[in-house]
């Protein structure tokens, strides 16, 4: 079974006949206005507001929504137990024995979950959304350097390829009648037998990858020809700039809410 290179979903909408340039913006304003309003429920509205009709729009919004709830899920948890019970001081809501629910450490991970809620959201959304070869070859329009290009779209595909090999380790181990069920000892066990050869593969993917792009000419100078065509409509770029512009004052005026008397 081959592995995935992306979380990219191929669904026709107007959002995937953008440029990817512009899609980055889109997210770099959400993530922006995410981690920069304030407010305890800052992020959620961006999140409902923003990243949600944006899913609808690219025809993702179920696997948006359902993806962003399982990786949010155990750091919310965790930051709720901490925060809220091991918040030093602060007003008790609820006694426990020795511990209690501290007013203001709740207050803080409903804010933090929020803010990580946009962030998986946000780069979820543009990964559903994006050809890596398609940023790719957008970037390297823009001038960018290939090894810039090389790390933003590596980063795009870690985790499918992760996920697509640890998938296939599992699957091998089990044929040879690992056990990785069962309970928390027994899949103590299977973790070894797991992670030994995830990274061991990984690593020998990295020297591949590295050769395969030497032998494609990634450090040659000059002008680089590509079979992917990148056209944009012609309000995308000043749409672009727009929403640059639109980020820095919006979090120039976070900066001034949080520093005026």
């Amino acid at each position: 079974m081959s592995q995935p290179l992306s979380l990219y979903l191929d669904r026709p909408s107007r959002v995937q006949r953008l440029s990817p340039l512009t899609r980055l913006a889109v997210v770099g304003f959400i993530l922006v206005a995410g981690l920069s309003l304030p407010g305890i429920w800052a992020g959620y509205a961006v999140l409902l507001l923003l990243v949600l009709p944006l899913g609808f729009a690219a025809r993702v919004q179920r696997e948006l929504l359902v993806t962003t709830l399982k990786v949010t899920f155990p750091f919310a948890l965790s930051v709720f137990l901490i925060q809220g019970f091991l918040w030093p001081g602060g007003t008790p809501l609820v006694s426990l024995g020795p511990i209690s629910l501290k007013y203001e450490g709740l207050v803080f991970a409903i804010r933090s979950v929020g803010r990580i809620m946009v962030v998986v959201s946000g780069f979820l959304w543009f990964a559903y959304t994006t050809r890596p070869d398609r940023l790719m070859a957008a970037l390297s329009l823009k001038g960018l350097p290939s090894a810039l290009v090389y790390m933003v779209v590596a980063t795009v595909q870690i985790v499918p390829r992760f996920q697509g090999r640890a998938t296939a380790i599992l699957d091998a181990q089990r044929s040879r009648g690992l056990e990785t069920g069962g309970n928390l000892l027994q899949r103590s066990r299977a973790l070894v037998p797991l992670v030994v050869p995830l990274v061991l593969s990984s690593l020998i993917d990295v020297e591949e990858r590295a050769m395969a792009i030497e032998a494609r000419g990634f450090n040659r100078s000059g002008t680089k020809t590509s079979l992917v065509e990148i056209s944009e409509a012609a309000w995308e770029s000043p749409a672009r700039w727009g929403i640059v512009v639109a980020a820095i004052l919006l979090l120039g005026a976070s900066i001034w809410l949080r520093i005026a008397p």
